[in-house]
């Protein structure tokens, strides 16, 4: 992964109605004060450490215009932070699968987004590190 370039790619984002169904059903889930995270380990073979969606309730947001400002945001906060969390997954050789959820009623400012999407990394990174030490010798990942 060319993480000069900060992109945003294709294979960076989660798509598969599988394993997004597979993820609310049976990943680890944690909140902060303006998301909730669902993340498991995939165990597919993809080419980027994190595949990621970003969704927006229509409850709390019912104009698609402000529910994709605020995903414009997210993205854009994760496109410029994400190198942290690739680091440190690309070094144990982890692959993992991620949604954030706004949750709230209010736009936050990018600011805001952005505060919040680096302390979500830095948790995340630590779970990981935590849910990988506590898995048996030999597991596949």
């Amino acid at each position: 992964m060319d993480i000069k370039g900060e992109k945003f790619d294709k294979s960076e984002r989660l798509c598969s109605a599988k394993v997004i169904s597979a993820l609310f059903e049976t990943g680890n889930q944690f909140h902060t004060s303006h998301f909730k995270i669902v993340w498991d380990f995939n165990q597919s073979g993809i080419s980027a450490p994190v595949q990621v969606m970003f969704s927006v309730p229509k409850r709390g947001f019912r104009h698609a215009v402000t529910r994709n400002l605020i995903k414009r945001r997210l993205r854009e906060a994760y496109r410029r932070n994400k190198k942290v969390l690739y680091e440190d997954l690309s070094i144990n050789n982890i692959q993992i699968s991620l949604v954030i959820i706004m949750k709230g009623n209010s736009v936050p400012d990018y600011t805001t987004i952005e505060k919040s999407i680096k302390e979500i990394l830095s948790k995340l990174s630590i779970k990981v590190r935590e849910k990988q030490s506590g898995r048996k010798f030999g597991e596949i990942v």
